[in-house]
């Protein structure tokens, strides 16, 4: 019997997207990824481990009820405003389906999180990426001038850290010819964003997770707010079932039970992160500005300097090449004892590179 190969039967366009792969090696300390690293909120941990056993041999709610009713209190929109999901990339990958046809285009930061061209080439659009201006803002008109059907927006931007004026943001939003999504993962430790506002704009969708400030990535828990008519719409390109019932009882007591325990440690965060950037400036490097939860640090020879850190026992995110900046590492904020140990290991790791 004659056999085709696997790589025949798969769809052109997907042949040469790559697997997400970084190093996820064990390490004593990671700081690679950008997750809360003070722990779980303590409301969160209870509702797992009192989970009835009915609570994982049936399906979970359609589409996350409960959840639903926490987060629209704590965005401060209507329940019908809200759409949930397994990780806001999971919302990010459903709203690219259900506002873009095949061919299409994408418009995004660059550089920016990078999953958003891959999700583009997976639903068969074309992302065109749009070069930050030289104060790390986004260039409005030159979003605008794509002509895409869905223009993305970061901010914080990731990986830089960044954050853009409120003034760029709400230009596009304005003179976008489809739909602005506006992904606002980091934004909890930056103070106000568009949450609450996504829903009187017709054409904005506001991404978020808890997987950073609320310390629950595990549970992969990503939401948007926007009209009601638009988030129906990722809603159907989504599918039901796609938070799972331990998820929606730990983050639903999260939010209802614990928010003074996430805000001490957003506040934490904030401190250290200023306090990561002026160790890093008196070490002679040159930090990008952070909105966010990590620091984002020019050093040539990064992929080498993140081997030998990784060696060290500290984990953190290399890039090589960024549009404008060149090699970085990506240093997630925590506890200061960890950062001490990370800003010795990278003093160690460029001593020797």
């Amino acid at each position: 019997m004659t056999t085709r190969s696997a790589l025949e039967l798969a769809r052109a366009s997907y042949r040469d997207i790559a697997l997400y792969a970084v190093d996820r090696t064990p390490c004593a300390i990671d700081l690679s990824d950008n997750t809360n690293l003070w722990g779980v909120p303590p409301a969160a941990a209870r509702a797992v481990h009192e989970a009835a056993s009915a609570t994982l041999t049936r399906y979970p709610a359609l589409y996350a009820a409960d959840l639903k009713g926490a987060l629209a209190a704590y965005a401060g929109v209507d329940r019908a405003e809200i759409v949930t999901g397994c990780g806001s990339d999971d919302v990010l990958d459903s709203a690219l389906r259900a506002f873009a046809e095949p061919g299409e285009r994408v418009a995004h930061p660059n550089p920016s999180f990078a999953m958003v061209p891959i999700f583009a080439r997976m639903n068969g659009l074309e992302a065109v990426g749009v070069p930050l201006t030289a104060s790390y803002d986004f260039d409005a008109d030159a979003f605008i001038a794509t002509g895409a059907r869905i223009i993305y927006l970061c901010a914080p931007n990731n990986p830089t850290g960044t954050l853009a004026s409120r003034a760029a943001i709400e230009r596009v939003i304005e003179r976008a010819p489809g739909v602005v999504i506006l992904d606002e993962a980091y934004a909890e430790f930056m103070g106000d964003g568009f949450l609450a506002a996504a829903p009187s704009c017709g054409n904005l969708l506001v991404t978020r997770t808890l997987s950073k400030a609320f310390g629950l990535a595990g549970l992969r828990i990503g939401y948007a707010t926007g009209h009601r008519d638009l988030v129906a719409e990722v809603e159907k390109s989504r599918g039901p079932y796609k938070v799972n019932a331990i998820a929606e009882r730990a983050a639903t007591a999260a939010l209802r039970e614990d928010m003074d325990w996430v805000r001490a440690r957003i506040a934490e965060a904030r401190t250290n992160r200023d306090r990561l950037r002026d160790a890093l400036i008196a070490a002679g490097l040159a930090p990008l500005p952070s909105a966010a939860n990590f620091v984002l640090v020019p050093v040539p020879n990064a992929g080498a300097v993140a081997r030998r850190m990784r060696e060290a026992g500290v984990a953190v995110r290399p890039f090589e090449a960024l549009p404008a900046i060149g090699d970085a590492l990506r240093i997630t904020v925590g506890p200061w004892p960890l950062l001490e140990r990370a800003l010795r290991a990278l003093e160690d790791a460029r001593r020797c590179a």
